[in-house]
């Protein structure tokens, strides 16, 4: 039986916090992206969206290696909103919010994947394994965030607005995470704090 991604999230977490931020940090990353960097279609902010919400189920299953699971569990039991090739994509793209790069010699869903949707999952993955990283905590830490770009030296700037300036977070799992973002977009990254007021 197919489920919505809500349903899914409800059946397979105790709690929504984490994966509900994760997805307001990806949003505005997706936005902050499509405005400065490259314009990408509504859809895969949908694709986007439904994996941030669900890239933690897995560990429903296993807490080790819950990325994978999360992937089989969007597999097993589909996405209504999706067709089946979309669902596929969705599952890459929360399969890779952590651990090893894609690879299609190796990664089985991955590589039945046509080149292009190979890419909007690295694209779209290396958005949400940064926003997973800015939450490691799981303590909503992160008030805004904001781009700037110089397509020139090909630097994306992520300019991070905690929300209280009285606590700086702890942003070195998402400078570690940021790997396949830059892959994806084939760029640099650097992540910076915005100036106190």
């Amino acid at each position: 039986m197919m489920m919505s991604t809500e349903d899914m999230l409800q059946k397979f977490s105790n709690d929504a916090s984490h994966p509900t931020e994760v997805r307001r940090l990806s949003m505005m990353i997706f936005d902050e992206v499509c405005e400065k960097v490259i314009g990408l279609p509504d859809r895969y902010r949908d694709y986007l969206e439904a994996a941030a919400l669900l890239h933690d189920i897995g560990y429903y299953v296993d807490s080790k290696s819950h990325n994978k699971e999360s992937q089989k569990l969007i597999l097993e039991y589909g996405l209504k909103d999706f067709t089946s090739q979309e669902t596929k994509i969705i599952s890459c793209i929360a399969r890779y919010h952590r651990g090893g790069l894609p690879d299609k010699r190796e990664h089985e869903v991955y590589n039945t994947l046509e080149k292009t949707e190979r890419k909007i999952v690295k694209r779209l993955a290396g958005i949400l394994k940064l926003a997973d990283g800015l939450d490691r905590a799981h303590l909503s830490l992160i008030k805004k965030i904001k781009l700037n770009y110089n397509s020139e030296d090909k630097i994306v700037e992520f300019i991070l607005t905690p929300n209280t300036c009285e606590y700086t977070p702890d942003i070195s799992s998402a400078i570690r995470k940021r790997d396949l973002f830059e892959l994806g977009f084939k760029l640099q990254s650097v992540l910076k704090f915005a100036h106190k007021m």
